[in-house]
This record gives C-alpha cells, sequence and structure tokens, in this order.
C-alpha cells in the first residue's frame, strides 16, 4: 500500500478445505496455507495507484490481508497487516483512508493454538505501514528481510507510507538478510521471489502446494484484479521500470508452473480462499 504522506499510529487449481480447525500442536506432514483478514481499508480516490488517470477520484475498498504457512520444518508468516490495537475501534481516518480491523491477527492465530513464539520465520513483502502493523508480537522468529528493504524504510527521511515504529523489533530480532530470491524451508516449496518496483525490496511469495499446486501471493505487485489485466503502475512506486520487468518476472513464472495468483489486497481474490481456519494443502 501507499507510499504517501501518511503515517498511520501504531495502533483454475484445486480449493483444498479442512474438515476443523487445524490446531498448532498438530504435526504437520504437508505444507498448508492459511488466508487471514488483517483489515480493511476504504480508499475514497484511488488516483494513486495508476499513473495513468484511469482511477483518478474513483473510490475502492481493500483487503490488509495476512498468510500463514505451516510446513514440518517450521512456520513462516507473510506480512502482518494493520495493527490489531485498531481491532473493536471502529474505523480510524487519514486524509484518503479508512482503516478497520473487525479481529486481530493474534486473536486468529489463537483460534488454531498458534502463538506469537510458534512462528518460526517473518517475513513481508514489503514494509509498508499496512503490511506490518503487528510485526513487533513477533520478536522470537527470523526476521527474514531484503536488504534494499529495509535499508529504504531506515531511511531519513522515512519514507512515505512507512511507520518504522510497527517494526523496531527488527533491530533486536535474528535477522535472515537477503538480496534476491530465497528459498525460506530449503526444498523449493516456500521462496521470496524479488520484485521491485512499488519498493526497492519488495518480494511475492511463491507456495507449492501438494494438492492445490503453486500458489503466488502477490504482496503490492498488484493492487486489484483490474491493475494485475490492464499492468497499471501506481504513481506511488518508487521505479516504473522496475514495477514492469516484475509484472513480466511473474506472470511468465505463473503461466509455466500454472500457479493461481493471488492479489493480496483484492477483496474478491481473498473471498475465494478457504475461509479461516480452513486453508489449501
Amino acid at each position: 500500500m501507499p507510499r504517501l504522506h501518511v503515517l498511520i499510529p501504531a495502533f483454475g487449481l484445486a480449493l483444498t478445505v479442512a474438515n476443523g480447525p487445524a490446531r498448532g500442536d498438530e504435526a504437520v506432514a504437508n505444507l498448508r496455507l492459511y488466508a487471514i483478514d488483517c483489515g480493511r481499508i476504504r480508499v475514497s480516490d484511488m488516483s494513486a495507484f495508476a499513473d495513468t488517470g484511469e482511477l483518478d477520484g474513483r473510490p475502492a475498498s481493500v483487503v490488509a490481508s495476512c498468510f500463514l504457512v505451516r510446513h514440518p520444518k517450521g512456520t513462516l508468516l507473510w506480512d502482518t497487516g494493520l495493527s490489531d490495537k485498531l481491532a473493536g475501534n471502529g474505523s480510524v481516518r487519514s486524509g484518503i483512508f479508512e482503516l478497520s480491523v473487525k479481529k486481530g491477527l493474534l486473536d486468529q492465530l489463537r483460534a488454531i493454538d498458534i502463538s506469537p513464539s510458534d512462528v518460526t520465520y517473518l517475513a513481508f513483502s514489503h514494509l509498508h505501514f499496512d503490511h506490518t502493523g503487528n510485526a513487533n508480537a513477533f520478536p522470537s522468529a527470523t526476521w527474514i528481510l531484503n536488504k534494499d528493504e529495509i535499508a529504504w524504510a531506515r531511511a531519513t527521511p522515512t519514507p512515505m507510507g512507512v511507520d518504522p515504529d510497527s517494526f523496531a523489533a527488527s533491530a533486536t530480532a535474528k535477522t535472515r538478510p537477503i538480496d534476491g530470491d530465497y528459498d525460506v524451508f530449503g526444498d523449493g516449496t516456500v521462496q521470496v521471489l524479488k520484485t521491485p518496483g512499488h519498493t526497492p525490496g519488495h518480494g511475492v511469495l511463491a507456495v507449492k502446494l501438494r494438492k492445490s499446486g503453486v500458489v503466488i501471493l502477490s504482496g503490492d505487485l498488484y493492487h486489484s484484479r483490474d491493475n494485475r489485466r490492464f499492468k497499471r503502475v501506481p504513481r506511488i512506486n518508487v521505479e516504473r521500470a522496475d514495477t514492469l520487468a516484475s509484472f513480466d518476472r511473474v506472470e511468465r513464472i505463473v503461466n509455466n508452473t500454472r500457479a493461481r495468483f493471488i492479489v493480496q489486497h483484492d477483496v474478491n481474490d481473498f473471498a475465494a480462499l478457504p475461509r479461516f481456519p480452513a486453508f489449501l494443502d
């Protein structure tokens, strides 16, 4: 989400649905992917999300999604959404944004007996505030941080849309700095793919599931299905050429792997996933 002048206070493939909640203390023999609703954002003017004018003056609602990957070797949390401090407090307005959280991330993880200490790895598509809202709740995880991204997010002055306080625990947590693509569990099933453009170290997550095949989580490579369809480049992106190159790379991967592509902010893509605590496997 955006690099605008807004800092938010720290407040075609098979769809497999679990028969019931999967508890955190279960032995996991095969990979599982959970989609978690980590808040909603109403945008009064989407003009920042296309540099060619199609969205000028148009409103939209998007989801701030988080994803939990359970692997026999550990657990990965991908993005942490809007801050749980917003939960139960109605909506908060800031400029063109109206933010709300119905149920906090940590409460939802508790529904499957996952505590912050159970999260082995924490990774982010990028470090805008709507992806880092609950990051500090996972200080015992190993933080997978793209070097270009963290350097950019910690720069002075702070980039617009970044809240450094929301990921302050990265200064003391165990970290795994990465430069490019990264194989999280070392077996090719969960990979962070570097896709710069929206931010300098932006990434998407590719998950290779036993039944559902390859699923690719977009981060903010695209913000809607239509932006993907029409290859719209947001005005707020740091580099247009890198954005277009990342579009091309990911779409080739999607075609070559016959992947299911999920636009993380698109409410329809999110709604088509199994409703938590059900999962894809």
